[in-house]
């Protein structure tokens, strides 16, 4: 083995052999009776790995190694999504740069575009996947626009067309007036924004009585076809029925009385708009209110208002429509407001409620079932509290809008005549025959909605509706791994299809993950500067490289400003390459059940340490054992009988932990097995008994056995160095060339449970950390050796010295043991108890106490003052108040480490004293 760990030389070499070999194929195992199956959650084509794919894809992988090497046959689909506004505009983009558009090239050329770009620029994500390790089976990879993925989105479209299960009707949708189409909820993103609140009169007909109606968007109100009030609101109770003049206008609108008006709220009177509010909208059908749109597709009034303000922006109108009412003395008042704005995430204009004609699903006959599934237990989600989020959304789902009015993506089949009547049909041949001989006909424009094919991606990247033996083998898939942000958008859509076409739940587990976010608990986003690039954790990269990948294209120089400072206070030196696996084993650990994750850099730079001290304790392992033959019957030592004994309970625990999907603990399991149990004793022990022929071979072939089966255990986890090793090991012992990604996951072996080995071993590591602990606090060389007296034994205690007599001398560095009895006066000494057996170290000879207490005052004088400048910064009300949390966090942090050494210190102080 080289003497350094160098993960970049590794990665290559293994990414290159697994995928050669075939080693992810989803055809392996074909002969188990057990399957196991994931299906990816499908990344844009569009996209780049960002931390949270990295998360998911590290504990997808994790369950996908370990269910291989479980002899399952085992299946991670992987695929990527078309993404249809976000390929759009990336194509329309770079057409803006040859001054030219879509609608120049027509649709045909558009999408030919389209899928040229896809061709050279849409495998980003994909290749990012293979750096980090997914062992998906790439053979099998989808993308939902692939003919039979369309074939089934058309067919699903078509059946449930011809169910009565899919309408087209004009209802209020999510509209963007720059990319001209409906978007869903997720693409739409509220932030509070400050701006005012018009107090507006309105004059009662017939008549001198005013309501006073407040409103956040005066140019709607000639779209207003009511003003509400509360039905048991004593003050309004004799207008309801009576009307109102509109002001600007010449129409006239009831008072009605509506349970959804908030008395307590502004004056109690609200103006109804159904064409331009969702709530307004349900108002307005309970009520059989007139829906009047005042604007166009692109947000600029229309016929429907007074011709002074047809064809003005919305936002211009809005201002001469303040200005008019201001000169008719219609402003009661105008207070500055806190509002949510709605706007699109890939625009950033304000997002419409818009009434326009779509194509809907009727959700709820579907919704029943996938309700009745997670209910029944069909389907599980972990944590389990996510159940209560999904009831609320399925018990109030609305009709699905699942049209979208851009040229990419599965285009809807309907023809439609001149008349405007429209026939649903697999092609124009079908459709007209349907219409007659000879009727004109034109395809719907509009395509579905991206999340429409997402829905049937766990059984149509499996053949469905062609009955596949890939269907009936891994359809219903194991578990769906995903963020909490898409269970309605994505996950109860896969439910619902699944059971309405696939027969089956699509999944039987759905696990949940936190969200990823830095180390201060913020959102990573670009305008925060806080975006971390997975690949620049694996790879390293620069400073001047950070800066300049945090700024591109940032318009606002004071806030890129903002970002290089606190860039390069946080990466002066830029960010150090980790490697890959030292990546995984972060998510790995943080993998909890909490909705928020914070990501630290020192937790990354703890599990590369981690890599590291694998690779040098395999090291010393394989050194040991060149050119050795193994004799796997040799006679075990206690050490190793204690040491396998701890590999039983890890396989346990760690077989346990996955089941639970907690790879939290699962990590915390296998760290502390090897950071400690085998690297930190068993390696230590080791060194006597390969030093003793009664005890040699025995130790031989535990570290070797250890070292093969925990190297499976982390395998799930940290691919590449684990298979790295077990080549190394496998040249030492072994002609054979199999490979580490193919050995069976080793179970636990109830021979090898040993509780008398354990209960004498950590006896004696308890004697070995007392002694460590005297020389640490009575500032003795580690090297030195020393005597020691035992005081207040039992014959148990005895019989461990006399077993363990050669491994206490080399790792407690004594250089005499003397069982003294309990009648004998003890020398002046220092004292550690294991029990109640006293572990005596005379300190004649060892220490100066004077001087020794001379330099503890004097670091005891350095602490108080150091104590006393951290607490006087954190009582200082300013700086808790003004600095950021992170670096009160810090001086919170110091103050602890500070008081910590103090009273070690003078506990140090103290025993010395009483000597």
């Amino acid at each position: 083995m080289e003497k350094t760990y160098n993960p970049e030389l590794i990665e290559q070499k293994y990414r290159d052999l697994w995928e050669q070999g075939d080693l992810f194929s989803s055809k392996a195992n074909s002969a188990s009776k057990d399957s196991y199956s994931i299906v990816l959650p499908p990344p844009n084509v569009t996209g780049s790995l960002h931390m949270g794919h990295a998360f998911q894809h590290t504990i997808m992988d994790v369950y996908t190694r370990y269910n291989r090497s479980k002899g399952k046959q085992t299946l991670w689909q992987p695929g990527t999504d078309h993404a249809g506004i976000a390929t759009q505009m990336v194509v329309e983009r770079q057409l803006g740069l040859e001054n030219t558009s879509r609608h120049d090239l027509g649709r045909e050329k558009f999408t030919e575009k389209i899928w040229d770009w896809k061709s050279k620029s849409g495998g980003t994500i994909t290749s990012q996947m293979r750096r980090l390790g997914a062992s998906v089976d790439w053979e099998r990879e989808r993308f939902t626009m692939d003919e039979p993925l369309s074939k089934a989105v058309q067919k699903v479209f078509i059946d449930l067309y011809n169910e009565g299960l899919i309408y087209r009707g004009k209802r209020l949708v999510n509209w963007d007036p720059v990319l001209l189409t409906a978007v869903s909820d997720l693409e739409v993103i509220s932030t509070e924004e400050q701006g005012f609140l018009w107090h507006i009169r309105y004059q009662v007909a017939k008549s001198d009585e005013v309501l006073v109606v407040a409103t956040t968007r005066p140019e709607t109100m000639f779209g207003d076809t009511a003003v509400a009030i509360h039905p048991e609101d004593a003050r309004y109770q004799h207008l309801i029925g009576k009307f109102i003049s509109l002001p600007l206008s010449d129409r006239k609108i009831p008072i009605i009385a509506d349970d959804y008006v908030d008395m307590e709220f502004g004056t109690g009177c609200v103006k109804i708009t159904p064409a331009h509010d969702f709530n307004d909208y349900e108002i307005g059908q309970r009520h059989s209110l007139e829906i009047i749109n005042i604007l166009t597709d692109e947000a600029s009034i229309n016929i429907n208002a007074p011709d002074k303000y047809q064809g003005l922006d919305r936002f211009d109108a809005r201002k001469e429509v303040v200005k008019d009412l201001e000169s008719q003395n219609l402003i009661e008042k105008i207070d500055p407001h806190t509002l949510m704005v709605p706007r699109g995430d890939r625009t950033n204009s304000i997002i419409e409620p818009y009434m326009t004609d779509q194509w809907f699903v009727k959700v709820k006959p579907l919704a029943g079932p996938a309700i009745d599934a997670v209910k029944n237990g069909d389907i599980r989600f972990v944590p389990e509290n996510w159940n209560k989020t999904y009831f609320n959304w399925m018990d109030n789902i609305e009709d699905w809008c699942i049209s979208r009015q851009i040229w990419w993506g599965h285009r809807i089949p309907a023809w439609y005549d001149k008349e405007g009547k429209f026939y649903v049909a697999n092609n124009l041949e079908e459709a007209q025959a349907q219409a007659g001989v000879g009727v004109d006909l034109e395809q719907d424009e509009d395509v579905l909605d991206t999340w429409f094919s997402s829905a049937l991606w766990p059984f149509s990247t499996l053949g469905w509706p062609e009955k596949t033996p890939e269907l009936s083998r891994f359809y219903p898939t194991s578990v769906l791994v995903t963020g909490f942000d898409i269970i309605f958008f994505w996950v109860a859509r896969m439910i619902m299809f699944g059971l309405k076409f696939a027969k089956d739940v699509p999944f039987k587990d759905i696990y949940i993950t936190g969200l990823i976010k830095d180390g201060n608990g913020q959102k990573m986003s670009k305008s925060k500067g806080n975006v971390l690039d997975p690949i620049d954790l694996i790879d390293g990269i620069s400073l001047n490289d950070l800066l300049e990948k945090r700024t591109q294209g940032m318009m606002q120089p004071k806030l890129a400003e903002k970002i290089q400072k606190q860039t390069k206070k946080e990466f002066p030196d830029g960010i150090p390459a980790f490697g890959t696996d030292a990546i995984r084993f972060t998510f790995a650990a943080l993998a909890s059940f909490g909705r928020d994750i914070k990501f630290d850099l020192k937790r990354v730079e703890g599990y590369r340490n981690f890599c590291n001290k694998l690779w040098n304790a395999s090291r010393f392992v394989l050194i040991n054992l060149e050119s050795k033959s193994i004799n796997v019957n040799a006679v075990l030592s206690n050490q190793d009988k204690w040491i396998l004994s701890r590999l039983q309970h890890t396989k346990i625990e760690v077989e346990k932990h996955l089941a639970d999907y907690r790879l939290d603990l699962m990590s915390q399991t296998l760290y502390e097995f090897v950071w400690h149990d085998y690297c930190d004793w068993y390696l230590e022990f080791s060194k006597p008994l390969l030093e003793n022929s009664k005890t040699k071979q025995g130790c031989e072939a535990t570290l070797l056995k250890v070292l093969s089966e925990t190297l499976i255990l982390l395998h799930p986890v940290i691919p590449f160095i684990t298979e790295e090793i077990f080549e190394q090991s496998q040249k030492l012992h072994t002609s054979s060339d199999e490979k580490l990604i193919s050995q069976a996951f080793p179970e636990p072996e109830k021979a090898l449970f040993n509780n008398e080995a354990e209960s004498e071993v950590e006896w004696l590591k308890e004697f070995i950390l007392g002694i460590r602990k005297i020389r640490g606090e009575m500032n003795i060389s580690p090297g030195r050796p020393l005597q020691c007296f035992i005081k207040s034994f039992n014959s148990k205690d005895k019989d461990y010295i006399q077993n363990n007599k050669s491994i206490i001398f080399t790792l407690a560095k004594l250089d005499s043991i003397e069982l003294i009895e309990a009648n004998r006066e003890e020398p002046e000494s220092a004292i550690t108890l294991v029990g109640e057996m006293k572990i005596l170290i005379p300190l004649e000879g060892l220490i100066d106490k004077d001087a020794e207490k001379d330099r503890l005052n004097k670091e005891i004088d350095k602490l108080i003052k150091l104590k006393a400048q951290f607490s006087g910064k954190l009582n200082n009300k300013k700086f808790i108040i003004g600095a950021p949390e992170a670096v009160v966090k810090k001086e919170q942090d110091k103050l602890v480490t500070v008081d910590k050494a103090l009273q070690d210190m003078e506990s140090q102080l103290e025993k010395i004293s009483l000597l």
